[in-house]
Parts: structure tokens; sequence; C-alpha cells
């Protein structure tokens, strides 16, 4: 009955909302341990473009935008800074 109007055929546009990276908690803690493992900064550098190379290429198979991406991945490497802190200094700043 109502197929023939195009008012009920419209579908208003959609809009990808990603599940924010910096919310990733274990993702974050793993990435902070694997970091921390490391010997030399050149092993951490390396590891750091792998995550941050995957992490950009999800996004992208998401359809996610560029600035969109590189915000995300910005705030994800910022937890994951705050939590090496917190695991090489303790919740309250002291020696752990």
């Amino acid at each position: 009955m109502h197929g023939d109007l195009p008012l009920f055929a419209w579908q208003p546009p959609s809009k990808l909302i990603i599940f924010p990276t910096v919310r990733r908690v274990g993702k974050i803690r793993t990435t902070a341990e694997r970091l921390l493992a490391k010997s030399t900064s050149r092993a951490s550098d390396h590891y750091r473009r792998q995550v941050s190379e995957a992490l950009l290429a999800n996004f992208e198979r998401l359809g996610v935008s560029e600035a969109d991406a590189h915000r995300e991945i910005i705030e994800f490497w910022s937890a994951v800074d705050r939590e090496m802190v917190r695991r090489q200094f303790g919740e309250h700043g002291g020696a752990a």
C-alpha cells in the first residue's frame, strides 16, 4: 500500500560511530605490557609502528575518515603511555 510512496522508501543517511580506542582497556593494557617488555628503543619503535599501522588499516576497512582515524590513534597512544606510567610508578606516582 505504501510501497509506491517515496516518503516511505527514504532512509536517513547513516553515520558510522566507532568504539573509541581509548576505551579498549584490554588492548591498551596489552600494548603497554608488550612495550615495557621491549629491550631496546628500536624494538619499541617497531612495535609502535606495527600497532599504529594495524589500527589505521582497521579504520580504513571500516570507512573511518583519515582525520578521525588519526585522532583515535593519538588518543590510543596517550592511553598506552598513561598505562605504562601507571605500571612503572604505581597508581599514586610512587615506586611500584
